[in-house]
């Protein structure tokens, strides 16, 4: 093989803890790769991110893939809810506080009273209200108030790919698919920043060069070109939230409408719509608007779906040491379903999914356990943890049951065909139950591999050939494994008993 008649991407992939470089060639196939698993840094009640330690690792191991690989464009994807703000020449003006931060209810209070009430933010921009600094807006007020002096020293507000973005290249920029992520900051009815960038104070600090996810934000510095060792040549893509590179295969791949069901620490639910809008009784919930790479409106429910799963294994994993989890029994689980006597109940994080205001239990019959006692230890634990199969059926009813909820929210119709990506691609019993909700839909397991990355890697193959993404849609393969129906009309019974049950 001859490598110098080949072109290859590097992909920089940030997940909230674990970050990667990824390389892929032009058939969109992923050559290698390297991770890092990268901390947040506690000062006193704040979560600090590593960026710059971050960039400088990326510099790093992009320079020993240059020795292998004739990289011709880098493209990023980041996880969300994230901003950095930095002087003229790309430095960190203001400390980079994650959103896992949590300020306090007197904080919430005072934002909301001074920009408006929860249900107007949502009515004006699409956004819920979340806890810690999950609301971009949030997080930028809150680094107005503990560094008023630095946030005016502040040249840039970049969202967070386009912040490794303008390290590569040195172009400020923005794209589509991040300025609408659950941030109070985009108008999504004209296309615009909305009010709340004036209302804060910070129009002179967001880029004005609005660019599509396949462009070149420009090409790589003589600075970084000598740091990573590659040429003056490799172009520079403007990056994408994770979410939404995710999606990208499927938005070229499907001629029909579809719900794509992204499952992992969040499971994040979303549907193409021609334009947002939310009905009354989806105010005060935990369901929104994004933009894809096409400033189409996504429909978009979320809940922390792989976390509620881990904090329970790990429970059940101290009853019965490590295991396998059991594969889905059919006949157990119609049982469980007619029985309705026994519920896991969300929510672990309280103030987030489709749940916020309901506290974590897990009920057998008429007994109750709170879940913060049973992570502490608890002298009696609820009998059916002590048999696998009916512990794990339980904790995928109720994810299960989650998921139907953000389903609903975000439009499903019975019919619609569903992908289920990520983690719970491989849990049997998640997606059989799923079957049952929606008897007349088509549901399908997806095997990506390195779905976000990959959506990275279209946008680069793109750029390279100065084509659109739909110009590419060819080379998109996309692998589909049929889910086998589980028939049980009950299923939505044991729903509305869950329902009840939270007092919802």
């Amino acid at each position: 093989m001859d490598m110098m008649k080949e072109v290859f991407f590097a992909i920089l992939d940030v997940g909230k803890t674990n970050k990667k470089v990824l390389i892929y060639n032009a058939s969109l196939q992923m050559v290698d790769q390297k991770s890092r698993r990268f901390d947040e840094k506690v000062e006193g009640n704040l979560r600090l991110y590593d960026v710059e330690g971050v960039m400088e690792w990326f510099t790093q191991t992009l320079r020993k893939f240059a020795e292998k690989y004739p990289i011709e464009v880098i493209s990023v994807t980041t996880h969300g809810a994230t901003f950095v703000l930095c002087d003229q020449d790309g430095n960190i003006a203001v400390p980079e506080i994650s959103y896992t931060t949590e300020p306090g209810e007197v904080f919430h209070k005072e934002f909301y009273d001074k920009f408006g009430s929860a249900i107007e933010l949502q009515q004006k921009t699409f956004t819920p209200e979340f806890s810690a600094l999950i609301n971009t807006a949030k997080g930028i007020y809150f680094s107005q108030k503990n560094y008023p002096e630095k946030f005016k020293n502040a040249r840039y507000l970049l969202n967070f790919p386009q912040y490794f973005t303008f390290q590569l290249c040195k172009k400020a920029c923005y794209e589509p698919t991040y300025v609408g992520n659950h941030s109070y900051l985009w108008d999504f009815d004209n296309n615009q920043w909305s009010f709340m960038a004036d209302a804060l104070g910070i129009r002179h600090l967001l880029p004005d060069v609005f660019l599509n996810n396949w462009e070149p934000a420009g090409n790589l510095t003589e600075e970084m070109a000598r740091k990573t060792g590659l040429s003056t040549n490799v172009k520079v893509t403007p990056g994408i939230h994770d979410s939404n590179s995710s999606l990208l295969p499927y938005l070229l791949t499907q001629k029909e409408d579809f719900i794509l069901n992204s499952t992992g620490t969040w499971c994040v639910v979303m549907r193409e719509r021609e334009k947002a809008q939310l009905k009354d009784h989806e105010l005060g919930k935990v369901v929104f608007f994004n933009l894809n790479a096409f400033l189409k409106p996504l429909k978009t429910a979320i809940f922390l779906g792989g976390f509620e799963f881990d904090q329970y294994q790990r429970i059940i994993e101290s009853i019965h040491g490590k295991h396998e989890i059991p594969h889905f029994d059919a006949a157990l689980a119609s049982a469980l379903i007619a029985e309705k006597k026994l519920f896991i109940l969300p929510s672990i994080a309280t103030g987030t999914g489709q749940f916020p205001d309901a506290e974590a239990k897990v009920i057998e019959g008429n007994k109750v356990w709170k879940y913060r006692d049973l992570l502490n230890g608890t002298d009696e634990i609820p009998s059916f943890f002590n048999d696998l199969k009916t512990a794990y059926t339980v904790l995928n009813l109720s994810l299960a049951v989650q998921t139907y909820v953000a389903f609903e929210r975000a439009d499903m119709v019975d019919g619609m065909p569903v992908f289920t990506e990520g983690g719970f691609s491989k849990n049997d019993t998640y997606n059989a139950l799923m079957t049952a909700f929606y008897p007349n839909s088509s549901f399908f397991l997806t095997n990506l591999q390195e779905a976000t990355a990959y959506g990275a890697a279209m946008c680069a193959l793109a750029c390279h050939q100065q084509k659109s993404l739909h110009d590419i849609a060819g080379k998109v393969q996309l692998e589909k494994t049929p889910v086998a129906v589980y028939n049980n009309e009950q299923i939505r019974d044991y729903m509305n008993t869950f329902i009840t049950l939270l007092g919802q």
